[in-house]
């Protein structure tokens, strides 16, 4: 169902903002307010969910990182990304 809502000019400016930094449709966006607004989104209880989720034995990416060493230090991660394209890119048969 289609709604038209009429609102100040720089109200609409911030909301497209606002949509633009999120990475969704001003639509979307106005989608989302009114669903919390009606208690239909909240996301207190969408992260207790998630949490609740991560925390089942078979959660699935902790199986897919398992036994994987997951460093956060810049050079070494950079240097194994370097790796893995040049190896990637060579293995194209191109230069």
């Amino acid at each position: 169902m289609a709604i038209s809502v009429r609102m100040d000019p720089l109200l609409e400016k911030e909301l497209e903002a606002s949509a633009r930094k999120l990475g969704v449709t001003k639509s979307q966006f106005i989608i989302d307010a009114v669903e919390r607004a009606l208690g239909k989104k909240n996301p207190y209880d969408l992260m207790v969910t998630l949490k609740t989720e991560e925390t089942r034995a078979g959660y699935a990416l902790r199986k897919a990182f398992k036994g994987t060493e997951r460093s956060y230090e810049t050079a070494p991660s950079r240097d194994a990304l370097r790796a893995k394209l040049t190896a990637k890119h060579l293995a194209g048969g191109t230069d």
